[in-house]
Protein backbone atom coordinates (compact mmCIF):
# COMPACT_ATOMS: atom_id res chain seq x y z
CA UNK A 1 0.00 0.00 0.00
CA UNK A 2 1.44 3.39 -1.01
CA UNK A 3 0.40 6.92 -0.18
CA UNK A 4 -2.38 8.55 -2.24
CA UNK A 5 -1.18 10.53 -5.28
CA UNK A 6 -0.21 14.05 -4.31
CA UNK A 7 -2.51 16.92 -5.15
CA UNK A 8 0.39 18.66 -6.88
CA UNK A 9 1.03 15.68 -9.19
CA UNK A 10 -2.62 15.42 -10.20
CA UNK A 11 -2.83 19.18 -10.74
CA UNK A 12 0.29 19.11 -12.92
CA UNK A 13 -1.05 16.25 -15.05
CA UNK A 14 -4.58 17.63 -15.51
CA UNK A 15 -3.90 20.10 -18.37
CA UNK A 16 -1.93 17.54 -20.38
CA UNK A 17 -4.61 14.87 -19.98
CA UNK A 18 -7.40 17.30 -20.82
CA UNK A 19 -5.45 18.56 -23.84
CA UNK A 20 -5.00 15.04 -25.19
CA UNK A 21 -8.73 14.29 -24.93
CA UNK A 22 -9.65 17.54 -26.68
CA UNK A 23 -7.10 16.89 -29.42
CA UNK A 24 -8.59 13.43 -29.97
CA UNK A 25 -11.96 15.01 -30.64
CA UNK A 26 -13.65 15.24 -27.25
CA UNK A 27 -15.81 18.27 -26.55
CA UNK A 28 -14.34 20.36 -23.76
CA UNK A 29 -17.15 20.17 -21.22
CA UNK A 30 -17.53 16.38 -21.37
CA UNK A 31 -13.76 15.91 -21.46
CA UNK A 32 -13.35 18.03 -18.33
CA UNK A 33 -15.94 15.90 -16.51
CA UNK A 34 -14.18 12.72 -17.64
CA UNK A 35 -10.81 13.98 -16.43
CA UNK A 36 -12.26 14.89 -13.04
CA UNK A 37 -13.70 11.38 -12.73
CA UNK A 38 -10.33 9.89 -13.69
CA UNK A 39 -8.63 11.97 -11.00
CA UNK A 40 -11.11 10.67 -8.43
CA UNK A 41 -10.42 7.11 -9.56
CA UNK A 42 -6.69 7.73 -9.21
CA UNK A 43 -7.10 8.84 -5.60
CA UNK A 44 -9.08 5.69 -4.87
CA UNK A 45 -7.00 3.09 -6.73
CA UNK A 46 -3.38 4.27 -6.94
CA UNK A 47 -2.49 3.60 -3.27
CA UNK A 48 -3.15 -0.12 -3.81
CA UNK A 49 -2.05 -0.33 -7.45
CA UNK A 50 0.23 2.58 -8.48
CA UNK A 51 0.67 2.90 -12.27
CA UNK A 52 4.06 2.93 -13.97
CA UNK A 53 2.88 5.79 -16.22
CA UNK A 54 0.54 8.09 -14.24
CA UNK A 55 -0.33 10.33 -17.20
CA UNK A 56 -0.96 7.38 -19.49
CA UNK A 57 -3.20 5.82 -16.85
CA UNK A 58 -5.22 9.03 -16.49
CA UNK A 59 -5.55 9.42 -20.27
CA UNK A 60 -6.80 5.84 -20.66
CA UNK A 61 -9.32 6.08 -17.82
CA UNK A 62 -10.54 9.55 -18.83
CA UNK A 63 -10.91 8.51 -22.48
CA UNK A 64 -12.94 5.45 -21.50
CA UNK A 65 -15.17 7.57 -19.29
CA UNK A 66 -15.61 10.05 -22.11
CA UNK A 67 -16.62 7.28 -24.52
CA UNK A 68 -19.03 5.93 -21.93
CA UNK A 69 -20.63 9.37 -21.71
CA UNK A 70 -20.89 9.56 -25.49
CA UNK A 71 -22.47 6.12 -25.73
CA UNK A 72 -25.00 7.07 -23.05
CA UNK A 73 -26.10 10.15 -24.99
CA UNK A 74 -28.37 8.94 -27.77
CA UNK A 75 -28.49 12.41 -29.30
CA UNK A 76 -24.80 12.09 -30.14
CA UNK A 77 -24.83 8.75 -31.97
CA UNK A 78 -23.18 10.23 -35.03
CA UNK A 79 -20.27 11.57 -33.08
CA UNK A 80 -20.02 8.27 -31.18
CA UNK A 81 -19.43 6.40 -34.42
CA UNK A 82 -16.70 8.85 -35.48
CA UNK A 83 -14.96 8.60 -32.14
CA UNK A 84 -15.17 4.80 -31.88
CA UNK A 85 -13.80 4.48 -35.39
CA UNK A 86 -10.52 6.08 -34.30
CA UNK A 87 -7.58 3.70 -33.80
CA UNK A 88 -6.73 2.56 -30.30
CA UNK A 89 -4.56 5.03 -28.43
CA UNK A 90 -0.85 4.42 -28.79
CA UNK A 91 1.85 5.76 -26.50
CA UNK A 92 0.77 8.73 -24.45
CA UNK A 93 1.30 12.03 -26.26
CA UNK A 94 4.05 14.14 -24.73
CA UNK A 95 3.14 17.54 -26.21
CA UNK A 96 2.52 20.35 -23.74
CA UNK A 97 -1.04 21.41 -24.54
CA UNK A 98 -1.52 23.73 -21.57
CA UNK A 99 -0.98 27.05 -23.33
CA UNK A 100 -3.08 25.98 -26.31
CA UNK A 101 -5.88 25.04 -23.92
CA UNK A 102 -5.68 28.50 -22.35
CA UNK A 103 -5.92 30.06 -25.80
CA UNK A 104 -8.80 27.88 -26.93
CA UNK A 105 -10.80 28.04 -23.71
CA UNK A 106 -11.13 31.82 -24.13
CA UNK A 107 -13.78 30.88 -26.70
CA UNK A 108 -15.95 33.47 -28.49
CA UNK A 109 -19.05 31.61 -27.28
CA UNK A 110 -18.23 32.60 -23.70
CA UNK A 111 -18.14 35.92 -21.94
CA UNK A 112 -14.70 36.91 -20.72
CA UNK A 113 -15.65 36.28 -17.07
CA UNK A 114 -17.05 32.82 -17.84
CA UNK A 115 -14.07 31.85 -20.01
CA UNK A 116 -11.63 32.80 -17.27
CA UNK A 117 -13.58 30.95 -14.60
CA UNK A 118 -13.94 27.79 -16.69
CA UNK A 119 -10.27 27.77 -17.67
CA UNK A 120 -9.07 28.30 -14.12
CA UNK A 121 -11.20 25.35 -13.01
CA UNK A 122 -10.41 22.95 -15.85
CA UNK A 123 -6.86 23.89 -16.84
CA UNK A 124 -5.44 25.91 -13.96
CA UNK A 125 -6.42 23.36 -11.35
CA UNK A 126 -8.00 25.92 -9.00
CA UNK A 127 -11.01 25.08 -6.86
CA UNK A 128 -14.31 26.89 -7.17
CA UNK A 129 -13.61 28.54 -3.80
CA UNK A 130 -10.26 29.90 -4.97
CA UNK A 131 -11.75 31.26 -8.19
CA UNK A 132 -14.62 32.88 -6.27
CA UNK A 133 -12.13 34.59 -3.97
CA UNK A 134 -10.20 35.92 -6.98
CA UNK A 135 -13.40 37.37 -8.40
CA UNK A 136 -14.66 38.68 -5.05
CA UNK A 137 -17.96 36.79 -5.37
CA UNK A 138 -19.62 34.07 -3.23
CA UNK A 139 -18.59 30.49 -3.96
CA UNK A 140 -22.16 29.53 -4.92
CA UNK A 141 -22.27 32.33 -7.49
CA UNK A 142 -19.03 31.15 -9.05
CA UNK A 143 -20.22 27.52 -9.10
CA UNK A 144 -23.27 28.62 -11.09
CA UNK A 145 -21.10 30.65 -13.47
CA UNK A 146 -18.84 27.69 -14.18
CA UNK A 147 -21.81 25.37 -14.70
CA UNK A 148 -23.38 27.83 -17.17
CA UNK A 149 -20.06 28.12 -19.02
CA UNK A 150 -19.79 24.35 -19.35
CA UNK A 151 -23.34 24.16 -20.67
CA UNK A 152 -22.60 26.93 -23.18
CA UNK A 153 -19.66 25.07 -24.68
CA UNK A 154 -21.05 21.54 -24.32
CA UNK A 155 -21.60 21.25 -28.08
CA UNK A 156 -18.86 23.65 -29.20
CA UNK A 157 -15.71 22.41 -30.89
CA UNK A 158 -12.68 24.29 -29.59
CA UNK A 159 -11.24 25.02 -33.01
CA UNK A 160 -10.87 28.79 -32.60
CA UNK A 161 -8.34 30.72 -30.56
CA UNK A 162 -10.00 32.99 -28.03
CA UNK A 163 -9.48 36.57 -26.96
CA UNK A 164 -5.91 37.39 -25.87
CA UNK A 165 -7.07 39.70 -23.08
CA UNK A 166 -9.06 36.86 -21.54
CA UNK A 167 -6.02 34.58 -21.66
CA UNK A 168 -3.92 37.26 -19.95
CA UNK A 169 -6.55 37.68 -17.24
CA UNK A 170 -6.54 33.94 -16.63
CA UNK A 171 -2.75 33.76 -16.37
CA UNK A 172 -2.74 36.77 -14.04
CA UNK A 173 -5.29 35.17 -11.71
CA UNK A 174 -3.38 31.87 -11.70
CA UNK A 175 -0.20 33.77 -10.78
CA UNK A 176 -1.96 35.69 -8.01
CA UNK A 177 -3.42 32.51 -6.54
CA UNK A 178 0.01 30.93 -6.54
CA UNK A 179 1.62 34.05 -5.10
CA UNK A 180 -0.78 34.00 -2.18
CA UNK A 181 0.81 30.73 -1.10
CA UNK A 182 -2.43 28.73 -1.05
CA UNK A 183 -1.54 26.89 -4.26
CA UNK A 184 1.94 27.12 -5.72
CA UNK A 185 1.14 27.97 -9.34
CA UNK A 186 3.60 30.84 -9.76
CA UNK A 187 6.19 28.94 -11.78
CA UNK A 188 3.52 27.53 -14.09
CA UNK A 189 1.98 30.95 -14.70
CA UNK A 190 5.39 32.44 -15.50
CA UNK A 191 6.28 29.51 -17.78
CA UNK A 192 3.07 29.85 -19.78
CA UNK A 193 3.36 33.63 -20.01
CA UNK A 194 6.91 33.22 -21.32
CA UNK A 195 5.53 30.88 -23.98
CA UNK A 196 2.87 33.39 -24.90
CA UNK A 197 5.42 36.22 -25.07
CA UNK A 198 7.53 34.15 -27.47
CA UNK A 199 4.68 34.00 -30.00
CA UNK A 200 3.06 37.42 -29.45
CA UNK A 201 4.36 40.96 -29.97
CA UNK A 202 1.49 42.47 -27.94
CA UNK A 203 2.99 44.89 -25.36
CA UNK A 204 0.55 43.77 -22.68
CA UNK A 205 1.91 40.22 -22.85
CA UNK A 206 5.39 41.57 -22.09
CA UNK A 207 3.87 43.82 -19.45
CA UNK A 208 2.23 40.87 -17.69
CA UNK A 209 5.44 38.83 -17.78
CA UNK A 210 7.37 41.81 -16.38
CA UNK A 211 4.80 42.21 -13.59
CA UNK A 212 5.06 38.54 -12.66
CA UNK A 213 8.86 38.59 -12.60
CA UNK A 214 9.05 41.78 -10.52
CA UNK A 215 6.65 40.39 -7.92
CA UNK A 216 8.27 36.97 -7.92
CA UNK A 217 11.67 38.59 -7.36
CA UNK A 218 10.51 39.62 -3.87
CA UNK A 219 8.93 36.32 -2.92
CA UNK A 220 11.74 35.00 -0.69
CA UNK A 221 11.67 38.21 1.38
CA UNK A 222 7.92 38.21 1.92
CA UNK A 223 8.14 35.88 4.92
CA UNK A 224 10.66 35.52 7.75
CA UNK A 225 12.28 32.33 9.05
CA UNK A 226 9.12 31.46 11.00
CA UNK A 227 6.83 31.91 8.00
CA UNK A 228 5.37 35.23 9.14
CA UNK A 229 4.53 37.89 6.55
CA UNK A 230 6.99 40.75 6.20
CA UNK A 231 5.53 44.03 4.83
CA UNK A 232 7.24 45.47 1.76
CA UNK A 233 8.81 48.39 3.63
CA UNK A 234 10.43 46.01 6.13
CA UNK A 235 11.71 43.38 3.71
CA UNK A 236 15.39 42.50 3.47
CA UNK A 237 16.10 43.78 -0.03
CA UNK A 238 19.29 41.77 -0.28
CA UNK A 239 17.00 38.74 -0.62
CA UNK A 240 15.30 40.17 -3.71
CA UNK A 241 16.35 38.42 -6.91
CA UNK A 242 18.17 41.01 -9.00
CA UNK A 243 18.18 38.75 -12.08
CA UNK A 244 14.39 38.71 -12.19
CA UNK A 245 14.21 42.46 -11.49
CA UNK A 246 16.64 43.19 -14.34
CA UNK A 247 14.71 40.98 -16.73
CA UNK A 248 11.37 42.43 -15.66
CA UNK A 249 12.50 46.04 -16.03
CA UNK A 250 13.94 45.27 -19.47
CA UNK A 251 10.70 43.68 -20.64
CA UNK A 252 8.70 46.60 -19.26
CA UNK A 253 10.86 49.20 -20.97
CA UNK A 254 10.52 47.39 -24.27
CA UNK A 255 6.73 47.26 -23.87
CA UNK A 256 6.43 50.94 -22.90
CA UNK A 257 8.52 51.92 -25.93
CA UNK A 258 5.71 50.55 -28.10
CA UNK A 259 3.49 53.39 -26.79
CA UNK A 260 0.40 51.18 -26.37
CA UNK A 261 0.09 51.21 -22.62
CA UNK A 262 -2.25 48.81 -20.85
CA UNK A 263 -3.08 47.90 -17.25
CA UNK A 264 -0.42 45.21 -16.91
CA UNK A 265 2.29 47.60 -18.06
CA UNK A 266 1.05 50.20 -15.55
CA UNK A 267 1.10 47.66 -12.71
CA UNK A 268 4.56 46.52 -13.75
CA UNK A 269 5.76 50.14 -13.71
CA UNK A 270 4.57 50.47 -10.10
CA UNK A 271 6.34 47.22 -9.16
CA UNK A 272 9.50 48.43 -10.93
CA UNK A 273 9.55 51.66 -8.92
CA UNK A 274 9.43 49.63 -5.70
CA UNK A 275 12.16 47.30 -6.97
CA UNK A 276 14.38 50.19 -8.09
CA UNK A 277 14.58 51.78 -4.63
CA UNK A 278 17.54 50.77 -2.47
CA UNK A 279 15.46 51.45 0.66
CA UNK A 280 11.77 51.98 1.36
CA UNK A 281 12.47 55.66 2.09
CA UNK A 282 14.00 56.18 -1.35
CA UNK A 283 10.91 54.91 -3.19
CA UNK A 284 9.50 57.44 -5.65
CA UNK A 285 6.04 57.66 -4.05
CA UNK A 286 4.87 60.58 -6.20
CA UNK A 287 5.55 58.71 -9.42
CA UNK A 288 3.81 55.64 -8.03
CA UNK A 289 0.66 57.72 -7.44
CA UNK A 290 0.91 59.00 -11.01
CA UNK A 291 1.04 55.44 -12.30
CA UNK A 292 -1.98 54.54 -10.17
CA UNK A 293 -3.83 57.46 -11.76
CA UNK A 294 -2.86 56.05 -15.15
CA UNK A 295 -4.05 52.62 -14.09
CA UNK A 296 -7.38 53.99 -12.91
CA UNK A 297 -7.89 55.60 -16.29
CA UNK A 298 -7.39 52.18 -17.87
CA UNK A 299 -9.41 50.11 -15.41
CA UNK A 300 -11.57 51.66 -12.68
CA UNK A 301 -11.17 48.78 -10.24
CA UNK A 302 -11.98 49.09 -6.51
CA UNK A 303 -8.80 47.15 -5.71
CA UNK A 304 -6.76 49.67 -7.72
CA UNK A 305 -8.45 52.51 -5.83
CA UNK A 306 -7.64 50.79 -2.53
CA UNK A 307 -3.97 50.40 -3.43
CA UNK A 308 -3.88 53.99 -4.70
CA UNK A 309 -5.14 55.19 -1.31
CA UNK A 310 -2.10 53.55 0.31
CA UNK A 311 0.20 55.17 -2.25
CA UNK A 312 -1.40 58.59 -1.66
CA UNK A 313 -0.94 58.13 2.08
CA UNK A 314 2.74 57.40 1.54
CA UNK A 315 3.26 60.32 -0.85
CA UNK A 316 1.06 63.02 0.66
CA UNK A 317 0.42 61.94 4.24
CA UNK A 318 -2.12 59.89 6.17
CA UNK A 319 -4.91 62.47 5.91
CA UNK A 320 -4.72 62.50 2.12
CA UNK A 321 -4.69 58.71 2.07
CA UNK A 322 -7.75 58.51 4.32
CA UNK A 323 -9.54 61.04 2.13
CA UNK A 324 -8.87 58.84 -0.90
CA UNK A 325 -9.98 55.78 1.07
CA UNK A 326 -13.23 57.51 1.99
CA UNK A 327 -14.29 57.45 -1.67
CA UNK A 328 -14.14 53.63 -1.77
CA UNK A 329 -16.79 51.06 -0.81
CA UNK A 330 -15.88 49.86 2.68
CA UNK A 331 -17.08 46.32 1.93
CA UNK A 332 -14.25 45.42 -0.46
CA UNK A 333 -11.57 43.01 0.82
CA UNK A 334 -8.65 44.50 2.79
CA UNK A 335 -10.41 47.86 3.26
CA UNK A 336 -10.14 47.56 7.05
CA UNK A 337 -6.44 46.63 6.82
CA UNK A 338 -5.67 49.72 4.70
CA UNK A 339 -7.74 51.93 7.00
CA UNK A 340 -5.85 50.56 10.02
CA UNK A 341 -2.49 51.25 8.39
CA UNK A 342 -3.41 54.81 7.44
CA UNK A 343 -4.87 55.60 10.88
CA UNK A 344 -1.70 54.27 12.51
CA UNK A 345 0.39 56.36 10.13
CA UNK A 346 -1.66 59.39 11.18
CA UNK A 347 -1.11 58.69 14.88
CA UNK A 348 -4.63 57.46 15.73
CA UNK A 349 -3.49 54.25 17.41
CA UNK A 350 -6.77 53.42 19.17
CA UNK A 351 -8.76 53.40 15.94
CA UNK A 352 -5.94 51.60 14.14
CA UNK A 353 -5.83 48.81 16.74
CA UNK A 354 -9.59 48.28 16.47
CA UNK A 355 -9.42 48.20 12.66
CA UNK A 356 -6.54 45.71 12.70
CA UNK A 357 -8.74 43.39 14.77
CA UNK A 358 -11.58 43.82 12.25
CA UNK A 359 -9.18 43.20 9.36
CA UNK A 360 -7.82 40.03 10.97
CA UNK A 361 -11.33 38.68 11.37
CA UNK A 362 -11.98 39.25 7.65
CA UNK A 363 -8.63 37.91 6.40
CA UNK A 364 -8.87 35.07 3.87
CA UNK A 365 -5.66 33.21 4.76
CA UNK A 366 -3.89 32.31 7.98
CA UNK A 367 -0.64 34.17 7.27
CA UNK A 368 -2.44 37.45 6.70
CA UNK A 369 -4.70 36.88 9.71
CA UNK A 370 -1.65 36.23 11.90
CA UNK A 371 0.09 39.37 10.64
CA UNK A 372 -2.93 41.61 11.28
CA UNK A 373 -3.53 40.09 14.71
CA UNK A 374 0.07 40.82 15.66
CA UNK A 375 -0.31 44.40 14.44
CA UNK A 376 -3.35 44.86 16.68
CA UNK A 377 -1.51 43.30 19.65
CA UNK A 378 1.48 45.56 19.09
CA UNK A 379 -0.66 48.72 19.17
CA UNK A 380 -2.72 47.54 22.13
CA UNK A 381 0.51 46.89 24.02
CA UNK A 382 1.72 50.40 23.16
CA UNK A 383 -1.59 51.79 24.39
CA UNK A 384 -1.37 49.78 27.62
CA UNK A 385 -4.55 47.82 26.92
CA UNK A 386 -5.26 44.06 26.90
Amino acid sequence: MTDPPSEALLRDLTPAVLGILVRRGADFATAEDAVQEALLSAVQTWPADPPRDPKGWLVTVAWRKFLDDVRADTARRGREQRLLAQPSPGPTEVDDDTLELYLRCAHPALTAASAVALTLRAVGGLTTRQIAAAYLVPEATMAQRISRAKRTVSDVRFDQLGDLRTVLTTLYLVFNEGYSGDVDLVAEAIRLTRQLASISDEPEVAGLLALMLLHHARRDARTDSTGRLVPLAQQDRSRWRTDLITEGVGLLQGALDRDRIGPYQAQAAIAALHADARTAEETDRVQIVEWYDELLALTDSPIVRLNRAVAVGEADGASAGLAALGQIDASIPRYAAVAAYLHEKGGNLTTAARLYVDAARLATNLAERDHLTRQAARLNHALGTN
